[in-house]
């Protein structure tokens, strides 16, 4: 048996902790067996990584230093948690994977090659059947950020308006690249309305 693999991806503030409930909820109402997970973390080892990565000071760690930390996160990551769940038929629904390193690191300058040459050998390449990137203009999404993290942002959040723009803008290029995987998905108006537009662009996978 083969489940199904989703990742949910955007910036900071597109709502990506709701949705990901949301939608368990409406695939697991349909019947599916859902396993919901997240980046950095999602194994014993990949937690123990998370802890390192998100906490303490913006410069803590170099761009290299974090994308060689994300990419040790994910191969443990895949490894004990995502392929063993896809192998007995459950679909796994990812809060963050492999693009969000593209995305971040690489608005830091480390090559995309690079990156996805690290993700080949630690998760052996693993891709997710669907990539669902929630989309929203940064100046929004950092209203909604500042509203969730209660003044206390991680080492990635407490970054400038022009880090995220860059984010966001390899994010639309991750997607124009691979659209068969990737969809944009509005992640304005109310949570109801973004589901439904998940679900729709789940549609084809669905049983």
């Amino acid at each position: 048996m083969t489940g199904i693999f989703l990742s949910l991806e955007g910036g900071e503030g597109v709502g990506k902790s709701t949705q990901l409930r949301r939608l368990a909820g409406a695939l697991e109402a349909r019947g599916i067996d859902v396993l919901v997970t997240r980046e950095p973390g999602g194994s014993d080892g990949a937690e123990a990584i998370r802890s390192l990565l998100m906490q303490g000071d913006v410069a803590r760690w170099s761009p290299h230093a974090e994308t060689l930390l994300f990419a040790a996160a994910r191969a443990d990551h895949v490894e004990r948690t995502i392929r063993p769940a896809l192998g007995t038929g459950r679909w796994v629904l990812c809060d963050r994977y492999v693009d969000s390193t593209r995305a971040y690191q690489g608005a830091q300058g480390i090559d995309d090659a690079a990156i996805l040459a690290l993700h080949g050998f630690g998760a052996k390449g693993l891709l997710p059947d669907r990539t669902l990137l929630l989309d929203l203009p940064v100046a929004d999404g950092t209203v909604r950020a500042i509203g969730r993290d209660a003044g206390v942002a991680d080492r990635f959040a407490a970054r400038g308006s022009n880090f995220h723009d860059a984010v966001r803008t390899t994010f639309h290029g991750i997607a124009a690249a691979e659209p068969e995987r990737v969809r944009v998905i509005d992640a304005t108006g109310t949570p109801e309305t973004v589901t439904d537009r998940l679900i729709a662009a789940l549609a084809d996978l669905l049983p």
